[in-house]
């Protein structure tokens, strides 16, 4: 029963204990290209802004929150196992970042992913007010 599920559902900040844990749940979804490749490295250096959800005890998502400035953020690394899918846990995710986004006072979060009506139905778009846009330009071919 998915209400009986969606209890058993924790989001916490990952903790140092968990490293190795998430550096393996990452691996499927940069093996597809889902999401960037994080070096463990990377992993500790975003511990302090990294959130893993658990269901029943088991890992199944993670997302974190990268501070540039007080002026912009980004969510990175977000992926939840497609077992869990369909159960709010990305949208906890990514709530857990805003959340954090707000308490540090940044202005802006970004966001790239190729899940554009996963993250317009978190609330996000492709403007800012008064029309403001992200423009990017890639450097090297894709990995």
């Amino acid at each position: 029963m998915l209400g009986d599920r969606s209890k058993a559902i924790t989001i916490t900040k990952a903790e140092a204990a968990d490293l190795v844990d998430l550096s393996d749940f990452i691996k499927p979804f940069v093996d597809s290209g889902d999401i960037l490749p994080r070096t463990y490295d990377e992993l500790e250096y975003l511990l302090e802004t990294f959130f893993i959800a658990r269901l029943n005890g088991r890992l199944v998502g993670c997302a974190a929150l990268e501070i540039y400035s007080k002026k912009l953020c980004e969510i990175r690394s977000l992926a939840v196992d497609p077992s869990a899918q369909g159960l709010g846990i990305g949208k906890s995710l990514v709530a857990a970042c805003v959340e954090l986004a707000a308490r540090a006072g940044v202005y802006e979060i970004m966001a790239i992913s190729a899940a554009e009506e996963f993250f317009k139905s978190c609330g996000f778009d492709f403007t800012l007010p008064r029309q403001k846009r992200a423009f990017f330009l890639q450097t090297r071919d894709e990995m």
